[in-house]
């Protein structure tokens, strides 16, 4: 069954001037996680926010386990938790009295939202920290906080955008355990995301979302095989470069990329070690003495390079326009 389903949306701002929606359709099976990919502006929070009824689309129709978004928008939240990518807690607050507050909001009698926020707390590592002012939480326990908030219910749909925004790696990698808990405890997860590691590490499949619109949808390992399978990689002095170039073109028979910073050279192979080794013979002959060399498995960032022709952290029209910078021409 689809607890989620988008189909052909359309959001413009700006008067129409920016489509931050551009005919966007997608699906998410019950009790499984979609990974929502794309830099900022690709679209993504202006999905969350639709589907989660904060949003109204210009056109198209969309539905949480069966609810129509925009005709039943007081239906579909009864059902489902939000977490934004800046936390919605009350800074002059306690954690405790957050989520309190947030269960009395959610229409919890006061007896109901004291032990649902004593679960929260213990389940996300806040007891000790209960009593203590939102402002003097780290930024780590401020991200907990805010997604426990967004569980008081125990929805059926949660929506997750970009939850480890700002964490450092230790932070991150606390967030993907408390997600992975949630998880397997059979809620059904929509998680947008610019960190490519984050979707390899937690999504059952990937969306792909470029301008308003999905570009490509597969598990991980699907969308790294468009790219190619295994790549050679080769570093060099920088003298050596185009002479490198002209051996790995030789080798991949396809386009190669070239980071003259990095001085690295590296194309997609077919033939794995044997590609590696001929390679090694080739540039042997011409007494070039690689700094590196190795072959490497495709990454979730050359899969969004070679998808949009950009880098996932890349800014997007509709990043520039509500930003209100504009790009050069």
């Amino acid at each position: 069954m689809k607890a989620i389903i988008a189909e052909d949306l359309y959001k413009s701002y700006n008067k129409g001037s920016v489509k931050a929606l551009d005919g966007l359709n997608l699906d998410v099976e019950e009790g499984t996680v979609l990974g929502v990919l794309g830099p900022n502006g690709a679209g993504k929070t202006t999905t969350v926010r639709v589907l989660a009824t904060l949003l109204t689309p210009d056109s198209g129709r969309a539905t949480v386990a069966g609810i129509d978004v925009v005709k039943n928008p007081d239906e579909v939240r009864k059902i489902i938790g939000l977490s934004g990518q800046y936390a919605a807690v009350d800074e002059t607050l306690t954690g405790w009295d957050n989520l309190i507050m947030f269960g009395r909001l959610y229409h919890l009698s006061t007896k109901q939202a004291k032990v649902r926020a004593i679960e929260l707390l213990e389940q996300f590592s806040l007891t000790d920290s209960a009593k203590r002012p939102i402002r003097t939480y780290s930024g780590g326990m401020r991200r907990r906080l805010d997604l426990a908030a967004s569980l008081i219910i125990k929805p059926k749909v949660l929506f997750l955008d970009e939850p480890t925004t700002g964490l450092d790696p230790r932070g991150r990698q606390d967030m993907w355990g408390v997600i992975n808990e949630l998880v397997k405890g059979g809620v059904t997860l929509l998680l947008t995301t610019q960190y490519l590691e984050e979707a390899d590490q937690l999504a059952d499949e990937i969306a792909v979302i470029d301008h308003g619109k999905v570009i490509a949808r597969g598990t991980s390992d699907s969308l790294k095989k468009q790219v190619g399978g295994e790549r050679l990689e080769i570093v060099v002095e920088n003298q050596y470069i185009a002479a490198a170039k002209q051996i790995v073109a030789k080798i991949s028979g396809s386009a190669i990329n070239v980071d003259e910073g990095l001085r690295q050279i590296s194309a997609p192979v077919t033939t794995g070690s044997k590609a590696l080794i001929e390679a090694a013979k080739l540039l042997d002959e011409q007494g070039i003495h690689p700094l590196d060399i190795g072959l490497k498995r495709p990454s979730l960032d050359d899969v969004f390079l070679s998808l949009t022709g950009h880098l996932a952290e890349e800014k997007t029209e509709e990043d520039l326009a509500t930003s209100g910078k504009k790009r050069s021409r």
